[in-house]
């Protein structure tokens, strides 16, 4: 019996050995980049029109942002999700923990023959969130919640340059705008329930904390256009 053990042990080390050299192999490719983190949503991201153009912005929760967006005329399709971090794929929580370097933000496609992209970062500058706080919208705090533009090309970039430099000529604020215009980076959807969470959670948390930073937007007094 104890020779019969021992036969059968042997191969024990073999199997270990082998085990080890898969797992490192398989982090060898994760490191070298050959493995890539696979979306949150991925029914989503195939849905997502290739063929229209988008504008890509952040300003606080996304939760509002897309409420705010989703009303204008002319935009066809909102995405929910994180841009300009780190981390492949990152999850709510690790955001929402400022850890990952991610802006919660928005995707938004619209129809060039109803809006245009001048519209849309007029209404993001001027009515849909405060511009002039830095990492922060009203009752949210923190990086995630910056104020970013993520342009997708060189005509997108100046006109948000040129429109941040009108909007503070202006003197439409007490203090001038901080929001980012950087170049589109990896937008990762957000999980399935974050997509038009005010609409989907009607009379629950979604809308509560939708109305909390509407009512803190209206009592602002450095809010709005003369």
């Amino acid at each position: 019996m104890k020779s019969r053990i021992s036969r059968l042990s042997r191969p024990f080390p073999l199997i270990l050995l082998a085990i080890l050299l898969a797992f490192y192999a398989f982090a060898a490719k994760a490191t070298d980049g050959t493995i890539t983190a696979k979306p949150n949503n991925p029914d989503l991201v195939s849905t997502m029109p290739d063929n229209l153009p988008k504008a890509t912005f952040a300003g606080g929760c996304f939760w509002c942002l897309e409420s705010e967006f989703r009303k204008q005329p002319g935009v066809v399709y909102t995405v929910s999700g994180y841009a300009g971090g780190h981390v492949e794929n990152p999850s709510y929580e690790q955001v929402s923990q400022g850890r990952t370097g991610h802006a919660e933000a928005l995707e938004i496609y619209y129809d060039p023959e109803k809006t245009d992209y001048q519209t849309l970062l007029d209404h993001f500058l001027r009515r849909a969130h405060d511009p002039t706080t830095k990492d922060a919208q009203w009752v949210d705090h923190g990086s995630q919640y910056r104020s970013a533009i993520f342009y997708h090309d060189d005509a997108q970039k100046q006109m948000a340059e040129d429109t941040i430099a009108r909007i503070n000529a202006e003197k439409i604020y007490k203090n001038p705008i901080v929001t980012e215009v950087v170049a589109a980076p990896t937008f990762w959807p957000a999980e399935d329930y974050h997509q038009q969470y005010y609409e989907k959670y009607e009379d629950r948390t979604g809308q509560a904390h939708v109305r909390v930073i509407a009512k803190e937007k209206i009592k602002s007094e450095k809010y709005g256009t003369k």
